[in-house]
């Protein structure tokens, strides 16, 4: 399965607004080959970044420079997703799929207990891992996330319909100028974000665990808010999470929207996030 070439360069496009130097792995496994972007010192604490829908993990690319000095930096591109992850081996049918996916990309790695950033479907990943796995992980962090403890808006999913329908660049762009309210965006990423990638698309739909479930994670946890989110109601998000998830960290960004995350809002994200992996004991805060 080949990816397109146009896509290949606007990757590459965005890849190369990264800050700090990195190495490119191609991680062979049962459900296809799974591509890592790296950075940091070798030594450093190792941190796992998944990407939300689309994104691929190039889109870190206003964070990886505020994390790299003190860790070990992993950018996944989720497998089925787009990215560079060609997925042509098992199918990634469920939750349990996409466990079983993280689980042999780390193992892969030779990475034990890391922190695990997620961002929207990409938090639901990581969700599910640590729900899976709560003793591999050393903290969980949850960016404005998708089905993981409240439900998309109504108004997003009628919106989202065309994409299913008949998906192309000018529908995605037309979606992500409407989430993101008109917000200035890098264009070069948006091209990729909208763009075709030619991949095989699949993956798991984000179902939301039984609240109980989300109770029982023993690691430290931290959910950043979207403010602006027109996929979830904020106020919802940031009343509901701390009645489900004892002792985590909460912090909102009020300009941000779903889709601004983490590209634009680095300057506010970017401080919230290193202090919470970095800190030893990281103790409940109240939002931004």
């Amino acid at each position: 399965m080949t990816l397109d070439a146009g896509f290949l360069d606007r990757y590459d496009a965005v890849m190369a607004k990264w800050p700090v130097p990195h190495e490119s792995l191609d991680l062979p496994g049962r459900f296809g080959t799974t591509h890592v972007n790296v950075c940091g010192p070798a030594d450093g604490s190792p941190v796992v970044l998944v990407h939300g829908g689309r994104a691929t993990s190039a889109g870190w690319f206003n964070t990886v420079g505020a994390l790299a000095g003190r860790h070990r930096v992993y950018a996944i591109d989720a497998m089925g997703d787009a990215g560079r992850s060609v997925a042509n081996g098992e199918r990634i049918r469920d939750r349990d799929g996409v466990v079983r996916w993280l689980d042999e990309t780390l193992s892969w790695l030779g990475v034990t207990t890391p922190a695990l950033v997620g961002h929207s479907l990409g938090a639901w990943n990581a969700m599910s891992y640590a729900l899976a796995h709560p003793d591999r992980l050393s903290r969980l962090v949850l960016l404005d996330p998708t089905g993981c403890i409240v439900g998309n808006r109504p108004t997003f999913m009628v919106r989202a319909i065309p994409l299913i329908v008949r998906p192309g660049p000018s529908r995605y762009r037309s979606f992500i100028r409407w989430e993101t309210r008109g917000a200035p965006l890098d264009e070069e990423w948006l091209d990729l974000w909208a763009g075709r990638f030619g991949g095989a698309s699949g993956g798991a739909w984000p179902k939301r665990p039984p609240a109980a479930s989300l109770a029982r994670l023993t690691m430290p946890v931290m959910v950043v808010v979207a403010g602006r989110s027109r996929q979830n109601n904020a106020r919802r998000l940031a009343t509901l999470t701390p009645k489900i998830i004892p002792g985590v960290r909460m912090a909102t960004l009020a300009g941000a929207s779903h889709f601004t995350i983490p590209q634009q809002d680095f300057e506010e994200l970017n401080p919230v996030l290193a202090d919470f992996l970095s800190a030893p004991n990281p103790v409940p805060a109240p939002g931004l």
